[in-house]
């Protein structure tokens, strides 16, 4: 049995696509999977599988959400040994303790590579944000104190953009790696 991470997108916020964690958590359960526990009240899945590929568990996942709560919610699904490799690949500045900045690992939903991403978010704002792309995923830090005005703060939320991701702070993936 392989150890997963599920990232759902976009429950449980503003009040919208409420999902109960022992709902979510009964539902992974039903669908024949080990070891389900959820972390926080955000969308965020440990499990145990034996399939092998996490983006048929992604797209699974998300059909029975669609058939259970009647919602999309693009699931964005990983080996957790996966996500360990690439937190030891983080950049310097990234995740480092400042609370000056806030710092998020981006995760894609669509075939986009994260360079595609990157073109159509434009340029991060110089000095107050940085990004960097590794493998399939980009970890994404910003200026708190001006996060407004950061270019990547607001496209990431833009519309064309902002439905092939999923983001998570670096802490909450850190938590989920344990």
């Amino acid at each position: 049995m392989k150890e997963y991470a599920a990232f759902l997108r976009g429950i449980n916020v503003s009040g919208k696509n409420k999902i109960a964690m022992a709902e979510l958590k009964a539902l992974f359960i039903g669908m024949g999977f080990a070891g389900v526990s959820t972390v926080l009240n955000s969308g965020n899945v440990l499990f145990s599988s034996e399939s092998a590929d996490g983006n048929e568990i992604g797209v699974r996942v998300s059909e029975k959400i669609r058939e259970v709560f009647g919602y999309e919610v693009p699931t964005y699904v990983a080996e957790r040994d996966r996500l360990r490799e690439i937190l030891r690949h983080a950049p310097k500045w990234w995740n480092t303790g400042d609370r000056r900045y806030y710092h998020n690992l981006v995760f894609i939903l669509t075939d986009d590579s994260p360079d595609d991403i990157c073109r159509l978010a434009g340029a991060p704002s110089e000095g107050k944000e940085f990004i960097r792309p590794f493998d399939e995923v980009i970890f994404w830090s910003y200026d708190l104190s001006c996060y407004q005005k950061c270019n990547w703060w607001k496209m990431t939320a833009a519309r064309g953009i902002a439905e092939r991701l999923t983001i998570r702070t670096g802490n909450t993936v850190k938590r989920v790696c344990r």
